[in-house]
C-alpha cells in the first residue's frame, strides 16, 4: 500500500482510461478519518482511544465500500480494518517492518522469489483500500517499482529459469493499473515457453467491484495461461450485490477464484464469523483457500488473535461446514520454503479394548 512518499500516479499510470467509472470512484475515495466517521455517524469521541491524526500510514478507503459499514455502530467489522487508531503508534516487540521477509527475497526490482516454481511481482504500489493490518504497510515502493528497463530484467529473470512456471501479481494492489498497462505486462510474459499460470492477488473487486468491467474482463479471458484470481475478503458484510455481481462475472470468463483472509480481532474472530463468510464466498463462486494468522507488522498489533484461539475457532468451524467450505489456517514466516500450517485439535475418543475371551463384562 502507498506511503506518503510514494508517488499516487502509481494507481492509474495510463492516461487513456482515466475517466473510467472505477477510476472515478478510486479518485473519489475518503482519505480523512473525520470524513469517514461523518459518513458512518460517528464522531471520534466514540473511537475507543482515538483516532490517528498524524496517519503515518493514510487512510484510504472507496465510497462504496463505506457504504456498506453499518452506521453508529465504532465495532464495525469494516470500519475497524480502515479506521487510523491510535493503537497503530504503539510500539510493540516482535512487530517489523517487514513481516515476511520481503527484502531478503527481492532478486531486481519489482520481483520477489521466495518460493520454488513461482515468483511475484511487485506490480504497483497503489491500492484501493488501505487496510490497517497490511504487511506491506512500510514497504519501500518508491525504490521498488521498477521502470520499464527494470522490468526487462525482471522478464528475463525469469524467462532464464525454466523450473518457474506460475508468475503472481501483487502489489499493493495489480488491479489499480488500467487494463492497458495489464496486458502490457502479460504480453511480456507472453514469450516464456514454461510459465503455465498467471495467478492475481487482488482486494479490487471486494472493495471496488467497478473494476471489473468488460475491458478487464475481456483481457483476462484471452489470457494463455491457467488464470487464478485470489481475492481478499475477512467479512461476510463485505460481499454486497454488486461485489458478488463482479465475483459471477469473473467466475464464467472460466478464472478459477479463490479467497485468502486473514483472521482478525473484534473482526472475524468467531466461528459464527467465518462460517457466514465461507458460505458466502461459495455462493459468490469463490473457494475459500487460506485464514492467514496476523503477520505481525509493526502497527498491527491490536489485530492479532492468538494461535490457540485461532485453532479453537477453526476446530468449531469445521464441525459446522463440509471440508471444501474451511480454509487452511497458515502463518507465513520469513525464510520458510511454504507457508507453515496450523494444525486444528484432534478429539480422541478413548476405545475401550473387548475383554478376554471368556470373561463378561459387569452388567
Amino acid at each position: 500500500m502507498i506511503p506518503l512518499t510514494a508517488n499516487l500516479c502509481q494507481s492509474a499510470d495510463d492516461k487513456s482510461t482515466e475517466n473510467s467509472l472505477w477510476q472515478r470512484e478510486l479518485a473519489h475515495a475518503i482519505k480523512d478519518p473525520l470524513e469517514l466517521l461523518t459518513a458512518v455517524g460517528l464522531s471520534s469521541d466514540k473511537i475507543p482511544g482515538g483516532i490517528d491524526s498524524q496517519q503515518t500510514f493514510p487512510l484510504r478507503v472507496p465510497r462504496n465500500y463505506v457504504a456498506r459499514m453499518r452506521k453508529g455502530d465504532p465495532a464495525d467489522p469494516l470500519l475497524l480494518q480502515v479506521l487510523p487508531r491510535q493503537l497503530e503508534s504503539t510500539i510493540q516487540p516482535g512487530f517489523l517492518h517487514d513481516p515476511v521477509g520481503d527484502a531478503t527475497a527481492a532478486t531486481c526490482p519489482g520481483l520477489l522469489h521466495k518460493y520454488h516454481g513461482r515468483v511475484l511481482l511487485i506490480t504497483t504500489g497503489a491500492c484501493p483500500i488501505h487496510c490497517r493490518y497490511c504487511f506491506r504497510r512500510h514497504f519501500p515502493y518508491a525504490k521498488n517499482r521498477p521502470d520499464n528497463h527494470q522490468w526487462t530484467a525482471a522478464v528475463e529473470y525469469i524467462s532464464t529459469r525454466p523450473e518457474i512456471t506460475e508468475v503472481i501479481l501483487s502489489g499493493g494492489d495489480p488491479l489499480s493499473l488500467s487494463t492497458e498497462r495489464l496486458n502490457e505486462i502479460s504480453n511480456a510474459l507472453s514469450h516464456i515457453p514454461h510459465l503455465q499460470r498467471l495467478r492475481i492477488h487482488t482486494r479490487m473487486p471486494i472493495v471496488l467491484p467497478e473494476r471489473i468491467d468488460n475491458d478487464f474482463l475481456h483481457w483476462l479471458s484471452g489470457l494463455p495461461w491457467q488464470k487464478v484470481l485470489v481475492t481478499h475478503c475477512n467479512h461476510a458484510n463485505e460481499l454486497s450485490d454488486e461485489v458478488q455481481h463482479a465475483l459471477n462475472k469473473l467466475h464464467h470468463t472460466g478464472v478459477t477464484l479463490l479467497n485468502q483472509a486473514v483472521l482478525l480481532k473484534d473482526v472475524n474472530d468467531s466461528v459464527n464469523a467465518q462460517c457466514a463468510l465461507n458460505e458466502s464466498l461459495f455462493a459468490s463462486g469463490v473457494l475459500p483457500y487460506y485464514l492467514h494468522l496476523l503477520d505481525h507488522v509493526q502497527g498491527a498489533e491490536h489485530f492479532d488473535v492468538p494461535e490457540t484461539t485461532a485453532v479453537s475457532i477453526m476446530d468449531k468451524v469445521r464441525q459446522r461446514l463440509p471440508g471444501f467450505l474451511v480454509p487452511q489456517l497458515v502463518r507465513e514466516i520469513a525464510g520458510q520454503p511454504y507457508k507453515t500450517s496450523i494444525n486444528h485439535q484432534t478429539n480422541v475418543l478413548a476405545v475401550k479394548h473387548p475383554p478376554p475371551l471368556g470373561i463378561l463384562p459387569d452388567s
